[in-house]
């Protein structure tokens, strides 16, 4: 005997009663202006008890010229290693000499536009040392570099004010050799290590960094001056003032002088609109150096970005409204040196454009608002936080690849093979970590900063 089923004799299924479960409860404290000045607080207590030697790589290679070798040749050195920078030796006193930066090959390019040839320079440039390039700064008028150094022992807390007090990118680190006395250099600490590392290091601290970076004042912004009662611009007007900018067609000379003249190392390349479409950097002019191709300062933007090896990583843009915890996880996550600050969705809510030029935040700018006005912010927190000691507590699972060299410090992985001749020159010098190079494939020394 067969039976059907229908809706009048179908077994009915009890279901069970849905239960919701409750949501578990946040142990993130609120984000609040105490929080964040708190955290302010916190970073620059553990700076203090934090020495430059913390910083150093497990394994690293150092690359030190004779203030006699010949530019040429250390410019091949460089850019055959990566880098674009590196400590001079004086061999005769067995001394530290100071630093060759790329912006030494921006004074020797403007000395050579202004005072000789295209031809001298091909000339000169094979004969001329390290040693003259100071020769070069009083002819232009170009102040000496400070010969700074600090010792591998001093508090990365002194370290960070000597940066922000010079307005220098790199800091030699320097010793005593116990035996002879004389100088010993034992590295180099970026602006780009020293933030690298807080971010590994004070995870939870950054978390609480929540505030915009307009709002805190990080960066030069847009503020053109007023135009004139007509409202027709006059000559010479930037509408991007105080930021330098250039477009497509501006001559590369051009730029080369905004670098000497500013003491900047990237321009911002905008349309007839102000959008962003990209950046020139020091960095492209040691390019066209390396081709000997002197000439080519005459090209335009366009035509000098065809040079560019196809390794650039590309221009970091943000928007004023992201906060300055974001920007530190960038830094932990890939070389960073500047970033381009475009308007968002807000400034297009207002009537703005997206991606138009807004400013431009350098790693400057973020290491000067850590560390701050010590005396009178701390003074402040000191009575509101607590008097536990807050120095932060490394979390492991926020830094995976890494092991300290000492109880804080980065790890590194054993040295990588020198770069092709063709890989992209870098902002830093060149006493960095090989698996750091390898993320952004580079190889000698912190790979290009996208931007600044």
């Amino acid at each position: 005997m067969s039976a059907t089923l229908s809706p009048s004799n179908s077994p009915r299924v009890r279901r069970r009663g849905s239960t919701r479960r409750p949501r578990a409860v946040s142990h993130l404290p609120p984000f609040t202006q105490e929080s964040h000045d708190a955290a302010l607080y916190a970073i620059r207590h553990y700076l203090k008890g934090r020495t430059s030697y913390d910083t150093f790589p497990v394994s690293f290679r150092l690359i030190v010229l004779d203030s006699k070798l010949e530019v040429k040749k250390a410019l091949q050195c460089l850019l055959l290693n990566g880098v674009v920078s590196a400590p001079l030796w004086n061999s005769e006193r067995s001394c530290f000499a100071g630093m060759f930066t790329v912006s030494d090959i921006i004074h020797l390019i403007q000395y050579y536009y202004k005072c000789s040839s295209y031809d001298a320079a091909a000339a000169d440039v094979e004969t001329f040392r390290l040693e003259s390039l100071r020769d070069i700064e009083r002819q232009l008028g170009v102040d000496p570099p400070p010969l700074l150094r600090e010792h591998p022992s001093a508090s990365l807390y002194d370290a960070s004010k000597r940066l922000i007090q010079t307005h220098a990118r790199r800091l030699p680190l320097l010793d005593n050799d116990t035996e002879t006395g004389h100088e010993v250099i034992v590295s180099i600490l970026t602006q780009y290590r020293l933030l690298k590392f807080i971010s590994i290091n004070c995870p939870k601290e950054i978390q609480q960094l929540h505030l915009p970076l307009r709002k805190l004042g990080i960066g030069t912004y847009v503020n053109p001056p007023p135009l004139p009662p007509s409202g027709e611009r006059p000559e010479g007007y930037n509408p991007f003032h105080p930021i330098a900018t250039a477009t497509m067609d501006t001559p590369v000379f051009d730029v080369v002088h905004m670098f000497s003249e500013r003491g900047i190392s990237a321009v911002p390349i905008v349309d007839e609109e102000g959008i962003v479409v990209n950046l020139y950097e020091t960095v492209d002019v040691i390019t066209l150096v390396r081709l000997g191709a002197y000439q080519s300062l005459d090209l335009t933007i366009s035509e000098a970005l065809n040079q560019r090896s196809p390794d650039f990583p590309g221009v970091v843009i943000c928007t004023a409204s992201d906060s300055l915890g974001t920007l530190m996880q960038l830094i932990k996550k890939r070389r960073v040196h500047r970033l381009v600050v475009v308007e968002g969705e807000e400034e297009e809510r207002k009537g703005g454009k997206k991606g138009r030029l807004l400013g431009i935040i350098t790693l400057s700018d973020v290491l000067r608002y850590l560390i701050g006005d010590v005396a009178i912010g701390e003074a402040q927190l000191e009575h509101s936080v607590p008097s536990t000691d807050p120095t932060p507590t490394p979390d492991p699972a926020h830094v995976p690849s890494e092991t300290p060299a000492s109880s804080e410090a980065h790890a590194e992985a054993a040295p990588a093979p020198d770069p092709a001749p063709d890989a992209p020159a870098t902002e830093d010098t060149a006493a960095v970590p090989p698996e750091e190079k390898q993320e952004a494939g580079a190889t000698e020394a912190e790979a290009p900063a996208p931007t600044e």
